[in-house]
């Protein structure tokens, strides 16, 4: 355990100033408080609060952020109170550690709320003082560093509210390391098997290829002393939920994956970087469509970086960032800047940006005490993307979320705009309203008086600004309808298990929720497909839904639909449940799923009155869905055997199996496999990534399939 001394010691190495008495009195008063106490690994509990002020040291903080993190729990844990901590050390400390108290003590009505409300609670003692939400985030570190010692289930439900709420409120706020390092915790206890899959492609790939990061950054050195720029490089591989995760959003198996490797060139002026890109893209390759420029459009939170890919050493993708040291500290440490010391004063950074405005302005935004789910989208929208800056056409700058659309676009500019938006130009050329817009383009809305926001807009749309008025438009447009058809379903699936819908048991299921009294904001929700019925009578019955089984008939399994309509999946997609879906309505034929990102709908964009706004049935899906798989395989003895075994160990059937290419060293194969759902995919998809006999695999869609259903 880190001594008073040592903790003292490590503070004036960068601020001679401290109060050391103070802090030596907060170590003493903190060993008290907490003695007898233990953590669930046996260790004294006051190992906990010392470990997180030296975290905390080690970011240069001030006195007062270390005392309260040497602190932070004795108001919750301890004889100790507010009134006591305030005499002792002030009412700065005491009101920060009476802050940090109350995140932690979240009492909430319901845990259908609880994440929003964590996220709600988080923006409010940010916005008052951001020392406290830095405290916390070093606490939740720290807790998942240690998190082996807890028991398993409540491993998995600190690690999913790291990943939901914490690593990306750091990574918001400017903290990237930190954010990353909390992204692999808490990894490393949800998918443990995808981690050290990674993990062991990329021990392969070293010994394969040598230390390709040694080799490059070599390159880079000897590249940038012949254009006679001083400059650090510095190159790592990227963490492994990194890796995972472009594995997903990509839909790529790791040898298909490129830039798993990233290189950071630091300089001494602005001038320079652009210096180093030169000299980078005159000796290697650029990749199109991989350089962003945040210099000269810095992010929201302050970072600023040129960001580029080029194909490096034997056509290896790498990705390479290029910045000053000042803005470097600003890069790592986020909103820690504000409150760094160095020699004994707060160290001013000139590109450093309180990240509370942006927090002040999303909570008055978003400032419905009922909508906690549409929050929470919308909190996670704005934290976890990146962005992209748009123009209009007299010249001003939008910025939004990487993804987003022509409609975001328009509802940023004004929800009157968005509300009539009936299409949009592109630099001038008319592009469907589900366009992915790209950095530097101009934008040009086009409205007509008498329009109302689409239900597929819904789907399309990114932005929690974009979706929260699409939604409260379509339920006051449709309010009584919805409100009788929830009513409806309501009494039918209060009959399937034997009860009544009565107006007492309906009231007591909204209170379960976060409607308290309001039986129709609820009934509007469940007409709306907001809330399913199976929800509403487990909220009374919890045991009789359960013991009924949730499997979804496969004639059940799409909702939204008419009452005498039927629906097929699309052969040239073919989703899945657990992905966004639209209907298209085929005369005599019924609706035809297709998945929203389908290039299949580009055909109906002119057509959308043939548009259905359909989900999946919530419950467990019988393995009936068809994905096809494109798979290579090394030309050995038994190695398809063995992939057969792979799927069929994840409860996988094939149902089909066709060769395509065969070469001396390798066999490609279409395997079609059927699945419950896009969770199921990516089990099987992962699995077969971690044989070494396994060269690429992938999910195959066949736009030639674009007319055809099941």
């Amino acid at each position: 355990m880190t001594t008073v001394d040592d903790l003292t010691a490590l503070v004036r190495t960068y601020n001679p100033n401290t109060n050391e008495e103070l802090m030596r009195d907060a170590f003493a008063f903190g060993a008290e408080m907490h003695d007898g106490q233990f953590r669930h690994s046996g260790d004294p509990y006051f190992t906990h609060p010392v470990a997180v002020a030296r975290l905390l040291a080690e970011q240069q903080m001030d006195d007062a952020t270390l005392i309260t993190a040497l602190l932070h729990d004795t108001i919750e844990d301890t004889s100790a109170s507010y009134t006591v901590v305030e005499e002792r050390f002030g009412r700065e400390i005491a009101d920060l550690v009476d802050g940090v108290t109350k995140l932690t003590n979240l009492q909430l009505n319901s845990a259908h709320t609880k994440q929003a409300e964590n996220f709600r609670k988080l923006f409010m003692a940010t916005s008052r003082d951001l020392r406290v939400t830095l405290v916390k985030l070093t606490d939740r570190l720290h807790n998942m560093r240690t998190i082996k010692s807890m028991k398993p289930e409540k491993q998995v439900q600190k690690a999913r509210e790291t990943m939901d709420i914490y690593a990306p409120l750091a990574g918001r706020m400017g903290m990237q390391w930190m954010r990353e390092e909390l992204e692999d915790l808490a990894f490393r206890v949800l998918n443990p098997e995808a981690r050290n899959s990674i993990i062991r492609r990329f021990i392969t790939l070293q010994r394969e290829t040598g230390d390709v990061v040694q080799q490059i950054t070599a390159d880079m050195r000897v590249e940038l002393e012949k254009a006679s720029i001083k400059a650090e490089v510095h190159g790592r591989a990227k963490k492994p939920y990194s890796i995972w995760r472009k594995m997903q959003e990509k839909d790529q198996g790791f040898s298909r994956l490129s830039d798993i490797y990233g290189f950071r060139i630091l300089t001494a002026t602005e001038a320079e970087c652009y210096a180093v890109l030169g000299a980078i893209h005159q000796r290697w390759r650029a990749v199109p469509g991989r350089f962003k420029d945040y210099i000269s459009q810095p992010k929201s939170n302050g970072y600023r970086s040129i960001h580029t890919t080029v194909s490096g050493r034997d056509g290896k993708r790498v990705e390479v960032q290029i910045r000053t040291r000042e803005m470097h500290e600003v890069a790592e440490t986020g909103v820690a800047a504000h409150w760094s010391y160095r020699n004994g004063e707060r160290v001013e950074n000139r590109f450093a940006v309180d990240p509370v405005k942006w927090i002040s302005m999303l909570t008055e935004r978003l400032d419905d005490d009922h909508d906690h789910d549409e929050f929470l989208e919308a909190v996670k929208l704005e934290m976890y993307t990146d962005q992209v800056f748009c123009f209009t056409p007299k010249g001003d700058v939008i910025k939004l979320p990487r993804g987003a659309t022509p409609i975001d676009f328009a509802y940023a500019i004004h929800t009157r705009i968005g509300s009539k938006c009936v299409g949009a130009k592109v630099d001038g050329i008319r592009v469907p309203l589900w366009t992915r817009l790209k950095n530097g383009q101009s934008v040009d809305i086009i409205i007509a008086e008498g329009q109302k926001p689409q239900v597929p807009w819904i789907d399309i749309a990114v932005t929690g600004r974009a979706k929260t008025a699409i939604r409260k438009s379509l339920r006051e447009e449709d309010r009584e309808k919805f409100m009788q058809l929830g009513r409806e379903l309501a009494r039918v699936a209060f009959e399937n298990v034997g009860k009544r819908a009565t107006e007492k048991a309906l009231r007591t299921a909204a209170k379960s929720f976060v409607f308290g009294n309001d039986v129709d904001e609820m009934l509007l929700r469940l007409g709306s497909a907001e809330l399913s019925a199976r929800e509403v009578v487990a909220s009374i019955y919890p045991d009789l839904v359960e013991h009924r089984g949730n499997e979804v008939e496969k004639e059940r399994a799409v909702v939204g639909l008419g009452p005498d309509q039927t629906h097929q999946r699309a052969l040239c997609c073919r989703p899945v449940p657990g992905e966004r879906i639209v209907g298209i309505t085929y005369r005599g034929q019924g609706v035809v799923v297709h998945a929203i990102d389908c290039e299949a709908l580009v055909d109906f964009e002119e057509q959308l009155d043939r548009w259905v706004d359909v989900h999946w049935q919530e419950g467990t899906h019988p393995a009936t869905n068809s994905v096809t798989i494109d798979i290579s395989i090394s030309n050995n003895t038994g190695v398809l055997g063995r992939i057969c075994s792979l799927i069929a160990e994840q409860e996988a059937n094939i149902s089909d199996l066709k060769f395509v290419d065969r070469k001396p060293d390798y066999y490609r194969l279409m395997i079609d496999v059927d699945l419950r759902d896009s969770e199921h995919l990516h089990r099987v998809v992962t699995a077969l990534e971690a044989e070494n006999t396994v060269s690429s695999v992938a999910r195959h869609r066949d736009l030639g399939q674009a007319n055809v259903r099941e």
